[in-house]
């Protein structure tokens, strides 16, 4: 699968928009908004979203772990709908136009991950800590609430279970 829903550095997106325009501005401080099977790099991200106005840069970083619920995890695989690249554009515009004092980038992974790789990649930048903290975690609940991606996740004990969007 190639990259998906994607916003450029110039703030266009290259899939199409769903739903109610962005705020004015919204749609420039969308660096990065992208569903891909490629590795991610919260570096990445955060590398997208600096600037010279910048005082905080805050990072998510969604890591494959090795349990959920009391069950050992030993790999999962992330499955996209069609649209969760549009999606992810439109919630990264909406979470910018929630938060206008911040620029955005957000990546979602796809595809066959095992422990340890990332999953989700984030970063918010603001001239403040206190913006890019808020926006961050209304991306990252968003991101999680709203875009069409579900998790097969395999168990040690042999079982597997499918869970709705990031689970």
């Amino acid at each position: 699968m190639s990259d998906v829903g994607t916003a450029g550095a110039d703030g266009s997106a290259r899939a199409a928009d769903a739903g109610a325009a962005p705020a004015a501005g919204a749609v420039e401080r969308v660096r990065v908004a992208r569903v891909t099977d490629a590795a991610l790099s919260v570096a990445a991200c955060s590398a997208a979203v600096a600037g010279r106005a910048s005082g905080a840069v805050v990072t998510f970083e969604g890591v494959v772990r090795d349990h959920d619920e009391g069950r050992g995890v030993t790999d999962l695989h992330y499955e996209a709908h069609p649209a969760a690249g549009d999606v992810l554009v439109e919630v990264a515009r909406d979470v910018a136009s929630r938060h206008p004092e911040v620029v955005l980038a957000v990546e979602h992974r796809v595809g066959d991950l095992v422990v340890g790789d990332v999953a989700l990649a984030c970063a918010v930048a603001s001239a403040h800590r206190a913006a890019a903290f808020t926006a961050c975690a209304d991306l990252v609940d968003e991101v999680k609430a709203r875009v069409p991606i579900w998790k097969h996740q395999r168990f040690t004990d042999g079982t597997d279970e499918w869970v709705a969007a990031l689970g």
